[in-house]
């Protein structure tokens, strides 16, 4: 009966559709069916003894530590209003040069991924302050929707991203699960930081190939991107007090990256290390711009819990989901229903990236990553496929799925700050070459790996 796993999965994602609380349906769906497939004896209730020890293995575990500092940083600079000066001061600098505006908007975007790496909060707000201002000084809206959203998804990719953490500690473990499989007894590693790394450089392709897109859509089409007034840009400004306002709207973020960033490559602390530098370094910064009050500091703590307590729900209600699971059976199958298709790994690796595509459509990136990449992920790596590689290639499949219409949640989260203005039809029209941008992107990690392996295999070389 190991279809039974295969029902459980779609039971679960129906659940969530249905609007239900996600860690309740991961854990209440999947004890339904242990208590049927028991009474059936198509399951041994002893897998769930197994629950404890796993929860316990959470609580200790010093990877995930690493969520509510990263979430704590990114909720400090956002109420700190980072953004802002880094919009307006690139603003100035950029707005003469013909699609000025959107670039900065593009590099504003990829300097709030390297510095928060919370996407939904990068959209709103880049939409709150850049949309209105590109839609004044005459941008069409499409251009100016698709480079908002694009831009705001860079968190997904660009370290520290939350979903890179959450998919190291998850690859950690399906990696030695699959060398175990393989007889290797003494598994090698992978961790948050070797993430990190690979997903730097194409992070930073993405940022160059929107950048790009940009200006030749600018020169080929001057009208949807007009330059800005003489009295908006730098023409407008003296030139020394420009470049002071420049390097205080730049300091913040650049000092945050270097030291986050900084550290790790420098293997001077651990991915968790260097988030607990950078909540520390953010809540210093903005104490310094005298940009956080107590009521802010509050509100910061809250969301912190709030988003914390959620992931780490998910993430026991997910274990039951596995154990459940893999009681069921559903582990061997899928193994084998991956190990059969036509293409060996090649094969494998494209249905998985399509099912994890359109699943991104529907489901957050946490359930994703707690709940499909601990069943495929396993037998992937088993074909020898290289786990940072595969990791940065979820990292950008998933991020593709966050822009793509009709169903991505950046659109969701532009449209509901949008003027009434702009059509949806828009915000969906704006985005396609962004989204041809990111398959592209994924093209050039299948054919060429050391993309995402060089850098973490020259910084880690003994």
């Amino acid at each position: 009966m190991e279809w039974l796993g295969l029902v459980l999965f779609a039971a679960v994602v129906v659940a969530l559709l249905a609007g239900y609380p996600v860690a309740f349906t991961l854990a209440g769906v999947s004890l339904m069916f242990a208590s049927v497939a028991s009474m059936l004896g198509a399951f041994e209730m002893a897998y769930l003894e197994a629950l404890p020890s796993r929860v316990f293995g959470t609580m200790n575990n010093e990877t995930l530590i690493a969520v509510p500092l990263f979430v704590f940083m990114g909720l400090v600079l956002e109420r700190a209003r980072i953004a802002d000066d880094l919009l307006e001061t690139l603003g100035l600098m950029f707005g003469r040069v013909r699609g000025g505006l959107a670039v900065s908007v593009v590099l504003v975007g990829a300097l709030l991924a390297a510095s928060t790496g919370i996407v939904g909060a990068t959209v709103v707000t880049m939409g709150l302050l850049s949309l209105p201002v590109m839609l004044r000084y005459g941008y069409d809206a499409r251009v100016a929707t698709g480079t908002i959203c694009a831009s705001g998804t860079l968190g997904q990719i660009i370290p520290p991203s939350i979903i890179l953490v959450l998919l190291g500690d998850v690859l950690s473990g399906a990696y030695q699960q699959a060398q175990l499989r393989q007889g290797i007894y003494s598994p090698d590693t992978v961790s948050v930081g070797d993430l990190f790394l690979g997903a730097l450089l194409p992070g930073l392709g993405l940022v160059v190939f929107y950048t790009i897109y940009v200006l030749v859509k600018a020169w080929l089409d001057p009208a949807s991107m007009p330059t800005l007034p003489r009295d908006a840009s730098v023409d407008g400004q003296g030139g020394a007090a420009l470049a002071r306002r420049l390097l205080a709207a730049l300091v913040v973020p650049l000092v945050l990256i270097l030291a986050v960033l900084g550290s790790i490559l420098g293997g001077l602390a651990t991915p968790t290390e260097a988030a607990a530098v950078g909540a520390v370094g953010a809540l210093l910064l903005a104490l310094s711009r005298r940009a956080l009050s107590l009521g802010r500091l509050q509100d910061v703590m809250r969301g912190t819990v709030r988003l914390s307590s959620m992931v780490f729900m998910i993430l026991i209600g997910a274990s039951v989901f596995s154990l459940v699971f893999r009681g069921l059976g559903g582990d061997d199958l899928v193994h084998g229903m991956l190990t059969d298709l036509p293409g060996g790994a090649t094969g494998a690796l494209i249905v998985v990236m399509l099912a994890l595509f359109l699943l991104g459509f529907i489901i957050d990136f946490i359930e994703i990553t707690y709940i499909v990449v601990p069943i495929v992920a396993p037998t992937l790596l088993a074909m020898g496929m290289d786990p940072v590689w595969l990791g940065v290639m979820i990292a950008v499949n998933l991020q593709t799925s966050f822009l793509t219409p009709p169903f991505g949640f950046a659109l969701f989260y532009l449209r509901g700050v949008s003027p009434s203005q702009v059509k949806t039809s828009d915000i969906y029209r704006g985005v396609v070459p962004f989204v041809l941008m990111q398959l592209g992107m994924l093209l050039v990690l299948t054919w060429w790996p050391a993309l995402a392996t060089w850098l973490p295999r020259l910084v880690y070389a003994d």
